[in-house]
């Protein structure tokens, strides 16, 4: 008698390979529609027609430039962007910083002076009174009431560019220096990058051999790295970071446009694409993503206090009820933006009069309550005047246009010395906000924000 022969494959006998074979085949399918079938509908021709397609720059193995990044899941957008042609774009910008004789920061008066201070720390009251700017004769605080003390050479070269310059900043050696992505062929050769960083960050590249001990001027792939000298600043070393992040029209005075990108950011799609598409063809100031979860100030205030960003909860409360009692209004549909919250990762400017004077104003509010610039971008840009044209784009759009990493978790050996920060988060004596007692200024705020989800 013979035995009898099974039709089941022999390698189905495992039920351990079976079910990887299925998971694999799986995986390749979603990938395959996710590329082909159902791609994202939020950028058209998102590189130039030939990037550049070998590295930038080779990190050292110890660097480790690309880890933990962080993934996306949104597959649609609301508001597709079409990118011009790479060539066309590059010509139409060049022209026009090369023959404008306009310069936005020559428009507005700056206040001198020394002070304690860098931004000088002008009363609530004080800072409020320079919102309206119908007057141009009129000279605003606009930080540098103590040297930004960074080398000569830095800021003579600083002065030279005229064009776009992308900025970044690593203080606390907190991220990794990331080199762009999808460049065309001029581009490293003719748009500005500056990065800013401490001595904490210089020692850490020092320590992994990126730049040399022997020179004050140092550069990463693109990025020109500047030295500066916190002890002179803030305690606060995010406080520093906002200092580029919003006065790059001081720093840089005779730049025309500018790429804000925090380092845990990496940009795939050529900065003048970026320009002409999101600020250029649209008509405006600024361009910055929408939040993707909070439309509402108070929703970002509230998230703030509650996973503890920002340690001084009474000082957050302190905040909201000042904007609340000097005309802070929830979102609704009849403002002109989409948003009262951005993702600020990403910031692109016209340096015109108004981006200008909204970047001082902003400034002046970090410096008086606290660097978590979500809090007061929509109450100094719908109270100031002039208005600020402004494009709140998808939050696809941000997603496709970058890669997001997360902050170092590890010094590499290098010692950063003791936090500034308090280590116990400063409770507030009561909810931020929240006690329906009619004793807070922002009652009628949170009764419009959450009588409007309700409806």
């Amino acid at each position: 008698m013979g035995i009898k022969a099974t039709s089941k494959p022999l390698f189905c006998h495992s039920k351990l390979l079976c079910i990887s074979l299925l998971y694999l085949f799986t995986s390749l399918f979603l990938a395959l529609y996710t590329s082909f079938i159902s791609p994202t509908n939020c950028l058209f021709r998102f590189s130039p027609n030939d990037p550049i397609q070998t590295p930038l720059f080779l990190y050292n193995s110890s660097y480790g430039e690309h880890k933990h990044a962080l993934p996306t899941f949104r597959s649609s957008c609301n508001s597709p962007v079409y990118f011009s042609d790479y060539w066309d774009a590059l010509k139409e910008i060049n022209e026009f910083s090369e023959n404008s004789t306009f310069l936005g920061s020559q428009n507005l008066r700056y206040i001198q002076g020394n002070a304690d201070s860098f931004g000088g720390n002008f009363s609530i009251k004080k800072r409020f009174s320079y919102f309206d700017h119908s007057d141009d004769g009129i000279e605003i605080p606009c930080g540098f009431f103590k040297q930004f003390p960074i080398s000569n050479s830095d800021r003579i070269d600083m002065e030279k560019c005229r064009g776009v310059v992308v900025i970044s900043a690593i203080f606390n050696d907190h991220d990794k220096i990331r080199q762009p992505k999808g460049l065309g062929k001029e581009t490293p050769y003719t748009i500005c990058f500056y990065m800013f960083v401490d001595d904490v960050t210089l020692k850490g590249l020092q320590y992994h051999n990126l730049i040399s001990t022997n020179s004050d001027e140092n550069s990463v792939g693109v990025w020109r790295i500047v030295k500066v000298e916190k002890e002179h600043l803030y305690e606060n070393s995010v406080m520093n970071g906002v200092i580029p992040k919003y006065l790059v029209h001081r720093l840089f005075p005779n730049s025309k446009y500018s790429i804000w990108i925090d380092a845990k950011m990496q940009l795939v799609v050529d900065p003048f694409l970026l320009i002409h598409s999101l600020v250029i063809k649209e008509n405006v100031d600024m361009a910055i993503s929408r939040h993707p979860f909070f439309v509402h100030t108070m929703e970002e205030a509230m998230a703030t206090a509650r996973w503890k960003k920002w340690w001084d909860v009474d000082g957050l409360k302190t905040q909201m009820e000042t904007y609340c009692e000097n005309g802070l209004k929830p979102w609704n549909p009849e403002k002109s933006y989409p948003s009262d919250v951005p993702d600020s990762a990403i910031i692109l400017r016209k340096h015109s009069v108004a981006t200008n004077l909204f970047s001082c104003l902003l400034f002046n509010e970090l410096e008086g309550f606290n660097p978590r610039d979500q809090l007061p971008f929509a109450y100094v840009r719908d109270l100031m005047k002039p208005k600020l044209k402004l494009n709140m784009f998808d939050v696809e759009v941000f997603e496709q246009v970058a890669v997001e990493y997360r902050h170092n978790l590890k010094n590499g050996g290098v010692i950063t010395g003791p936090k500034v920060m308090p280590t116990k988060t400063k409770r507030a004596t009561s909810e931020l906000l929240v006690n329906g007692t009619g004793r807070s200024k922002c009652d009628g705020y949170l009764l419009k924000m959450w009588g409007e989800s309700q409806d």
